[in-house]
């Protein structure tokens, strides 16, 4: 019997997202255990090689991590298979590339380019909230980080901006209606709008009403959608599209006023 867990991926079982070619090779890079689940990540091999085609091999992605010039959330990476995530900075200092993780319309990541100045937060979805054996109060965000002595005010599904160099929290934004809103799961995932109705249902999924710029509406669960700003003002640039999902027919018109079809 095998012991411990999985050590390979093959690509196959890998997540439809990352979009590889099925024909390319047996395997896909395996995301090391950190701070974004497997099946909710890119790992830097994948970043390198597939999106910036900085790479063209593994072992290629291997020696540019070893070489220090991957930073992640502001900190030095050199495991080549380390899971990036959602709002995630990656950041590139010999080519002067700074990209956030985000998602477009179709659930897949994209690496967003960002100025320095915004390259310096990110934005934390607060999972729990507790005090310890010590009596500290700590609030855990969704990218595996604690803070500790959190403003009272912070409660579950909040959003919190965290300055990336120290560490600390800076604003809430609440999770309320009239928030602006991006799904991070489901169907839905990549879609950005305003909260505008929550149905709570005890001991199963309370379900969040959405209603996006363009007037449409749509429903996921709680736990899918991740506060991004207040009204209509978004505190992360968003990617192209601005998180409003066309219809197939919609993209096909599109594709044939630009002359691709």
């Amino acid at each position: 019997m095998p012991r411990g867990p999985k050590k390979h991926l093959k690509r196959l079982n890998a997540p439809r997202h990352w979009n590889m070619g099925k024909m390319g090779g047996v395997w896909a890079p395996k995301p090391s255990a950190g701070p974004h689940k497997q099946r909710e990540c890119l790992p830097v091999a994948i970043i390198l090689r597939e999106r910036l085609k900085y790479a063209l091999t593994g072992k290629e992605c291997q020696q540019i991590c070893m070489e220090r010039c991957v930073k992640i959330d502001g900190k030095v990476r050199t495991d080549f298979n380390y899971p990036a995530g959602f709002m995630d900075i990656v950041e590139l200092e010999k080519s002067g590339d700074r990209f956030r993780l985000l998602y477009d319309t179709k659930g897949r990541f994209v690496l967003h380019r960002v100025d320095k100045e915004e390259a310096g937060y990110k934005l934390c979805r607060i999972q729990k909230v507790y005090v310890t054996a010590k009596k500290v109060p700590v609030a855990v965000t969704h990218d595996g980080r604690t803070l500790r002595y959190p403003d009272p005010d912070v409660k579950v599904n909040d959003t919190v901006k965290v300055n990336i160099a120290t560490g600390k929290m800076s604003d809430i934004y609440k999770f309320e209606m009239g928030a602006m809103i991006m799904v991070t799961k489901g169907h839905n995932a990549g879609r950005v709008g305003q909260l505008v109705h929550l149905e709570k249902h005890d001991g199963s999924f309370s379900i969040v009403t959405i209603k996006d710029r363009k007037g449409n509406t749509f429903a996921t669960r709680q736990s899918n959608v991740f506060v991004i700003g207040s009204g209509d003002h978004p505190q992360v640039t968003l990617p192209k599209g601005r998180g409003i999902k066309k219809t197939i027919i919609q993209e096909r018109a599109e594709a044939e006023a630009r002359g691709d079809l």
